[in-house]
């Protein structure tokens, strides 16, 4: 039986990162039809992150938004965040811009 190797802590500390960015917001994020706070949503997307790390290694924070992120395993569902008064978005939109911003912010360039 092989094992999968652990995510590379650079990539762990992005995605780990851009859920902080969701937990923290004033966000919601949708899976299934119900909406979540973004404590919630955090917490989900952390059990999908183990699973997927049971069966592989996450090589790329883009990698877990589209494995684990972007969609629900059981209904095949897209995810959502909604903002404020502002029309949901994709939860793959939404996290890969935070990514780029986090990004940008370790350049000290502006996102």
């Amino acid at each position: 039986m092989a094992f999968a190797e652990p995510t590379p802590a650079p990539v762990r500390a992005e995605i780990e990162m851009i859920l902080n960015r969701l937990e923290a917001s004033t966000c919601w994020f949708q899976r299934n039809g119900a909406w979540h706070d973004g404590a919630r949503a955090k917490a989900h997307l952390l059990r999908k992150l183990e699973y997927i790390e049971k069966k592989g290694t996450v090589q790329s924070a883009e990698q877990f938004i589209e494995l684990a992120a972007s969609r629900s395993s059981l209904s095949g569902r897209p995810y959502q965040v909604r903002c404020g008064r502002d029309a949901p978005v994709p939860t793959r939109q939404w996290l890969s811009e935070q990514l780029n911003t986090v990004r940008a912010s370790s350049r000290g360039t502006p996102p």
